[in-house]
C-alpha cells in the first residue's frame, strides 16, 4: 500500500518551486558579489602599487585586474552545479 501523498511532497508544488527559485536566486547574487569584490580588490590594489611605485602607465592595475577577472572567471566556474 501506497503512503498519501500530501500536497507539500508532490513537484509541481508552488512553496517548492519558489523557494527552489529564490535559492537560485541567493547562489548566484552571492557569485555576482564575490565577482565584484575579488575584481575590485584587483583593480584598487593595482592603483595603490601604481601610485607607490610612481608608475607612468598603469601597469600594475592592468596585471592586477586581469589576474582578478581570470580569478573570478574560474571560481565561477568551479560553483557552478555538476551535471549528472
Amino acid at each position: 500500500m501506497e503512503p498519501d501523498k500530501t500536497p507539500s511532497d508532490s513537484p509541481n508544488d508552488p512553496l517548492r518551486k519558489a523557494t527552489r527559485r529564490t535559492n537560485s536566486f541567493v547562489q548566484y547574487s552571492a557569485i555576482g558579489f564575490q565577482m565584484l569584490a575579488t575584481i575590485g580588490l584587483g583593480v584598487w590594489g593595482g592603483i595603490k602599487l601604481d601610485e607607490w611605485q610612481g608608475n607612468q602607465k598603469p601597469i600594475w592595475t592592468l596585471v592586477l585586474s586581469l589576474f582578478a577577472i581570470g580569478s573570478s572567471l574560474y571560481l565561477f566556474i568551479r560553483s557552478l552545479p555538476k551535471q549528472p
